[in-house]
């Protein structure tokens, strides 16, 4: 006769049996609603026909980029659990701006900055030549906001009229650019930094040794930044027809101007000249809905995002027989090895250089070069496989976008022309190394090193041990050995025969794309279209070519899959609610600044990087 089991026995099999049962379940339905979004993907899509008198809205969300970071995957994920895009690309806004520009159902533009999170102001220049395009045909541009930012205002003064709610705000404040230094506290924790660099102006790594700015690092980047605030408020100057004194006097003075308008933020912006008329949500929709067509609910007006706009319309498309001009975009921190976008990998950036040399339809490219720089040993890479391209027989043009510093500038001296927006923050022609070690701080904690090697260098470059002063000596004259370099590529590319003068206009020092060209270090200012016109000139195509976009390649798996997510969102509508994300805080911003610290993977490495960034 079988043992009867214990009831503490048969109660964890039922518990048991009823989680192994629900498992069954969930997983069953799980699979259920799998071949449901597979069938719903493969459903013929609807046909949708863009209505006349349509407006269209540039409504941009998060930063605005040359090229998105993230996956299709994450973008598709990102829209079925509603959140908020992260990233608008710039070429969407001005592709959109230019269709529409010829569309004849489409009558007026929208702006809404709502939503924009971060755009250099070389991307906003170019948005206002494109603006500027679509106004010269004679259909209205209008900007509606809650409140602004001064890189939300810039976008809204585009517009022939901005329309502002009565309870909103108009901030600007100036460009600042502050930083914390770190010197007292690594100090405080024995943290010893080791650093090598050339260049008296280069400044990336002060935070590490000092606790306040350099008088030479304060003086170089007012210059620079001086002439950036100049330009903002010359553009909005032209845009608003408001003087760019009694703009920088109202800035200055905006305590008291505000104070004397009890507080009415939105009254003071309107009484400057900032915005036309204060109106609410709904007035805005309705006004829109006059000056348009009213949409079916009849409460707003008839409207189609950008995005959906270009899902579409189709470009035009040139002859078959027409020759190509590819455009590379080389977006983030210069790095060696492969890196998917948002960063410049020595290997992957240079694969799709290579593809555009082995096509026989593209006679010209552009790279596009958004960059702070990074490594050294990456740049010249790169500016090698530029090189190489150009030996293949395709023109070479270089635009600069918000940034193309250091690095970013050393790849530039492969190109046949290099042209700048007057506001993009380059130069920065100098390289350091970094090392910090933590024998001090390891003391304290009562952890010591100690060994032995076969050479008298041998084992001396470690973190848990202070830096050998011949290994010191070795570090510092290997930096100044890539500024050489450095400058000697800038003297022969730029036609400077004097290494002299370009080390005078170099030394780590930042400058404005205007400034730049008035100095030699590029070939023209213009905007994203007129490098690639100059791009079209050098090869001889005239006005008969394509556009051709070198992407990163993507795996088959990675395109079905994406293609199944995005069908399937639009087919059911998904949508889930998720956490807000907190932005980064100051402490991230620190760590940041070590990202291109030189010791990596136990090997020292020379940067030629660029903190400028403006806030």
């Amino acid at each position: 006769m079988a043992n009867e089991r214990s009831s503490p026995v048969k109660f964890a099999l039922g518990v048991w049996h009823f989680i192994n049962g629900s498992r069954k379940v969930f997983l069953n339905l799980l699979f259920l609603l799998f071949l449901y979004l597979v069938y719903a993907a493969v459903q013929p899509p609807e046909t949708f026909r863009l209505k006349s008198d349509t407006a269209l809205v540039i409504r941009p969300y998060g930063k605005v980029v040359e090229q998105y970071s993230s996956t299709p995957m994450d973008r598709a994920l990102q829209e079925a659990t509603g959140q908020e895009r992260s990233e608008t690309r710039l070429r969407d806004m001005l592709e959109a701006i230019h269709r529409a520009a010829t569309d004849s159902d489409i009558t007026q533009l929208v702006i809404d900055p709502s939503y924009l999170r971060g755009i250099g102001l070389a991307g906003l220049k170019d948005l206002g030549h494109a603006v500027d395009s679509f106004r010269s045909t004679g259909k209205p541009v209008i900007a509606v906001a809650d409140n602004m930012d001064q890189q939300q205002y810039y976008l809204a003064s585009l517009a022939d009229e901005i329309w502002l709610n009565p309870n909103g705000t108009v901030w600007i404040d100036g460009y600042s650019s502050y930083r914390q230094y770190y010197r007292e506290g690594l100090e405080k924790l024995a943290v010893e930094i080791n650093l090598f660099r050339v260049g008296q102006y280069k400044s990336a790594m002060e935070p590490f040794i000092r606790d306040d700015m350099s008088p030479a690092a304060r003086e170089a980047g007012k210059f620079w930044l001086n002439n950036l605030w100049e330009q903002y408020l010359e553009g909005v100057s032209k845009h608003r027809g408001i003087p760019v004194q009694t703009l920088q006097d109202a800035i200055n003075d905006m305590p008291n101007g505000i104070e004397a308008v009890g507080g009415d933020f939105a009254r003071y912006a309107l009484e400057l000249g900032l915005v036309d008329r204060l109106m609410t949500a709904p007035e805005s929709r309705q006004e829109l809905a006059k000056r348009g067509t009213a949409d079916k609910a009849g409460d707003s007006y008839r409207a189609v995002d950008m995005l959906d706009y270009l899902d579409l319309t189709k470009a035009q498309k040139a002859s078959s027989t027409a020759k190509k001009i590819a455009i590379v975009v080389a977006e983030g921190e210069i790095v060696s090895g492969r890196y998917p976008a948002g960063r410049i990998g020595s290997i992957s950036t240079a694969e799709q250089l290579r593809r555009t040399a082995l096509d026989d339809q593209v006679a010209a490219v552009v790279l596009r070069i958004n960059s702070p720089g990074g490594e050294a040993f990456a740049a010249e890479t790169l500016r090698l496989e530029l090189q190489q391209l150009r030996e293949s027989g395709k023109k070479v043009v270089v635009s600069m976008g918000n940034v193309a510093a250091s690095g970013g500038y050393w790849m530039a001296m492969a190109a046949d022309e290099v042209w700048a927006s007057p506001a993009t923050i380059t130069g920065s022609i100098g390289v350091f190394g970094m090392l910090p070690t933590f024998a001090g701080t390891l003391d304290k904690i009562g952890v010591h090193t100690d060994g032995f090697g076969t050479t008298k260098i041998a084992g001396k470059v470690r973190l848990d041990r202070p830096l050998d002063p011949d290994i010191a000596r070795l570090f510092q004259s290997s930096t100044e050995r890539i500024y050489r370099q450095f400058i000697s590529l800038v003297s022969k590319a730029r036609g400077i025969d004097n290494l002299d003068a370009v080390d005078k206009i170099a030394q780590g020092r930042v400058w404005s794309g205007e400034q730049a060209m008035e100095l030699g270090l590029v070939d023209k200012t213009g905007t994203f279209q007129d490098a690639i016109k100059a791009s079209a000139r050098l090869a001889g195509l005239g006005d008969n070519y394509q556009i051709k976009w070198i992407e990163p390649k993507r795996s088959a798996l990675d395109e079905f899959f994406t293609e199944f997510m995005t069908k399937a969102i639009v087919k059911l509508n998904l949508s889930i609610s998720l956490p807000v994300n907190f932005s980064a805080s100051w402490l991230q911003n620190i760590l940041g600044d070590l990202q291109f610290i030189a010791e990596k993977e136990g090997k020292f490495t020379v940067a030629a990087y660029c903190l400028c960034k403006v806030q």
